[in-house]
């Protein structure tokens, strides 16, 4: 009897745990919903910025502005990498905190300084446990950023850019393709890539009220402060897909063991009355 007992402690430990992963799959698949909603609507923004940025700049004008400035050599850089402040989302840090290691290992190995700024306790807590020089970290942005979190995480280093600095600057966080797929991805986001002109729709002249010098003056600067938006939305969609897919999966094998468990404690169960019966019927033929 001692065996079942073990076995009915372990059925309902896993029933425990099979509620809890039930219930956090059902608040990251709300929160997901959400997340993609907000993501949904920067993306139409974003690329009409970028569609504006293709059909008024020009060689010419391209030369005037400092985040368009394409160095020779990059010695110096940052990398801002994006991870999440809790875990139980299956490899969604790590594969991030990997791509932050190869890009860190691949700067370094071409003789750049590489500074690094975490957002998310998991980056931080890894980082400084392997002794990484942090430049920065911020562990305050929750499910939702905002565009003015995301100004302030950039701000700094887009004058640092314009100073001339920094040579470049990467963000690293992951993309949403769907709840089973999320991806890290390493952006350059300084200096500014200009788009294609086919990426624009359409052509041709324009009256252009203030001039197309001084929208492009005032629009790189939020393009630059979008990506970066647009790059925490795209993480905190990743992380919910992430940890729904995680709890999914635990939620079915803890499924699954119970199953296992429960045949087991029957077959002992099952031994424990035969046995009993046996030894009824076996002190009834010794009265006899």
């Amino acid at each position: 009897m001692s065996r079942a007992r073990e076995l009915k402690g372990r059925i309902r430990s896993v029933q425990n745990t099979r509620k809890i992963t039930r219930t956090m799959e059902m608040v990251a698949t709300s929160k997901l919903k959400r997340a993609q909603d907000r993501l949904g609507a920067a993306r139409p923004y974003s690329q009409r910025l970028r569609e504006v940025i293709g059909r008024l700049l020009t060689p010419e004008l391209a030369a005037r502005y400092a985040l368009l400035r394409q160095p020779e050599k990059v010695r110096n850089a940052a990398v801002v990498l994006v991870t999440s402040n809790r875990g139980l989302a299956g490899a969604f840090n790590a594969n991030l905190i990997r791509a932050a290691r190869q890009l860190l290992a691949g700067l370094r190995g071409e003789g750049t300084r590489v500074e690094l700024h975490i957002v998310g306790r998991k980056g931080l807590s890894f980082f400084r446990f392997l002794g990484e020089e942090i430049a920065s970290s911020r562990t305050d942005l929750g499910d939702r950023p905002s565009a003015e979190e995301a100004s302030a995480l950039v701000g700094g280093l887009m004058e640092r850019f314009q100073s001339e600095s920094l040579d470049a600057v990467y963000v690293i966080h992951a993309q949403f393709h769907s709840a089973l797929s999320t991806p890290p991805h390493t952006l350059r986001i300084l200096p500014v890539q200009p788009p294609e002109k086919s990426e624009g729709t359409g052509g041709g002249d324009y009256l252009l009220s203030p001039s197309g010098d001084e929208i492009l003056e005032r629009i790189l600067p939020l393009y630059v402060r979008n990506s970066v938006y647009t790059a925490l939305l795209e993480s905190a969609a990743a992380e919910q897909g992430a940890r729904r897919t995680a709890m999914k999966s635990a939620t079915d094998n803890a499924g699954e063991i119970l199953q296992t468990l429960t045949r087991s404690y029957n077959r002992v169960r099952q031994a424990a009355i035969t046995q009993e019966i046996a030894e009824i019927v076996g002190g009834a033929a010794a009265l006899e």
